[in-house]
């Protein structure tokens, strides 16, 4: 998630085609390899870990995601010997340039970020400036049982390839959130969401773009409206491609805007507002990057009894979320048993609960011991939880330079 609820976090698989075979066959190499950028055996890993306190930078906008954070600091405590410390971020960046502040002033080690929730621009940005440990999951148990070929974004993160810098922990669908107590037929497409707003004036908007979540939004809107999506797979080549590919979703919003909330002249600063507002009745349409976040927070009173989630017809971006190492980090060793936890079936059954949180497993369940298999088939929907069948296909993300644009070029046209 970016940060956030995210909650990947991320997707199902059905993304990238083409490369996929490569970055596979690259990946398992890199596996199959007896290099590493790490020298130590789990056992000693284990071993150092013990006593060591991680810090880990991670969206703290969601009481259900924050008190899953926290039951994963009792268990790495008392299993492990490793405290867990929980920074409650608003925004991935900011960890990201504290990081790189850090390199910047040549703290190579000890330094304020052992862990972090990360995915999209901001690894791109990390890996590109040689932020980040590793390669290291390859060192980690339960890195074997993550379904790489069904879930491909386990490999590739925003066209990004991974090369064994990030763990995946989560996996995320973009999808709607309305109240079926107001709301008898849902849009089907982004065109049709904009008759909806006409017809509903002031009752759907969507979170500010510093949010993850509303920066989702205008990239699933330009996936659609756009003539050519392929392109958005690759690096914006120039300013003029740039504004061509783009102009269909600047003529979109300006027709739109008008309908939101407020008449569009203010945004709700996160996901989690958003979420307020519908449980308050502000709004009937909102938006989710879970697919079961929706029944989490009805069994959690967040949300009415009414909530139900719908998605696109043509389908709605979906994606990994990860956790990665900062290269100064003074606690690797605890980072990495934190990690390797996170990958375990106890912690991806407990978070994929509906009641719990509802993310979704990066595991392959035919990975796992028969034991494990009846525990995940044994889980609970959720009431406004789409099954699978139903939640359509996946579309890859843009590659990380056109949110990094659109994000800044939205600043400039409709920024508060």
């Amino acid at each position: 998630m970016n940060n956030n609820l995210k909650t990947n976090s991320t997707a199902k698989s059905g993304t990238t085609a083409k490369p996929l075979n490569y970055f596979i066959l690259a990946f398992m190499l890199l596996l199959l390899s007896s290099f590493s950028a790490y020298g130590n055996s789990w056992p000693e890993i284990r071993e150092r870990a013990k006593g060591q306190t991680v810090y880990w930078n991670a969206w703290g906008g969601s009481e259900e995601i924050n008190s899953y954070i926290n039951w994963v600091g009792i268990r790495v405590k008392n299993e492990y010997g490793v405290t867990l410390k929980h920074v409650k971020l608003a925004g991935t960046a900011d960890a990201v340039s504290r990081v790189l502040a850090e390199k910047a002033a040549g703290r190579t080690n000890n330094g304020s970020v052992d862990l972090i929730w990360i995915n999209g621009e901001n690894f791109a940005k990390m890996k590109e400036n040689g932020l980040l440990f590793g390669p290291f999951t390859e060192k980690l148990p339960n890195f074997k049982l993550v379904d790489f070929s069904g879930k491909p974004t386990t490999l590739i993160d925003f066209h990004i390839p991974v090369d064994g810098f990030e763990v995946p922990w989560g996996m995320a669908k973009f999808n709607f959130v309305y109240d079926s107590a107001r709301v008898s037929e849902t849009p089907k497409s982004i065109p049709e969401l904009l008759k909806w707003a006409e017809r509903h004036s002031g009752r759907f908007t969507y979170p500010h773009v510093t949010d993850f979540l509303g920066s989702t939004f205008l990239m699933q809107a330009l996936i659609e409206l756009t003539e050519n999506p392929e392109v958005l797979n690759h690096s914006v080549k120039s300013k003029a491609a740039f504004a061509k590919t783009t102009a269909p979703l600047w003529n979109y919003l300006n027709q739109l805007h008008p309908h939101l909330w407020r008449s569009g002249k203010s945004f709700p600063s996160s996901s989690s507002v958003q979420q307020q507002m519908l449980n308050d009745s502000e709004l009937d349409i909102a938006l989710s990057f879970n697919p079961s976040a929706t029944s989490a927070a009805i069994a959690n009173g967040t949300l009415p009894e009414s909530a139900r989630t719908f998605v696109l017809k043509k389908g709605t971006i979906g994606n990994t979320h990860f956790v990665a190492i900062p290269f100064n980090s003074g606690s690797r060793e605890g980072a990495m048993i934190v990690a390797n936890f996170l990958m375990s079936p106890e912690a991806q059954m407990q978070k994929q609960n509906p009641d719990i949180w509802g993310d979704s497993t990066v595991l392959s369940i035919a990975k796992l011991s028969a034991q494990d298999q009846q525990k995940f088939k044994a889980l609970p929907l959720g009431v406004a939880t789409l099954p699978p069948e139903k939640l359509g296909p996946t579309q890859p993300n843009p590659h990380p330079d056109w949110k990094t644009q659109l994000d800044a070029k939205w600043q400039r046209r409709y920024g508060q």
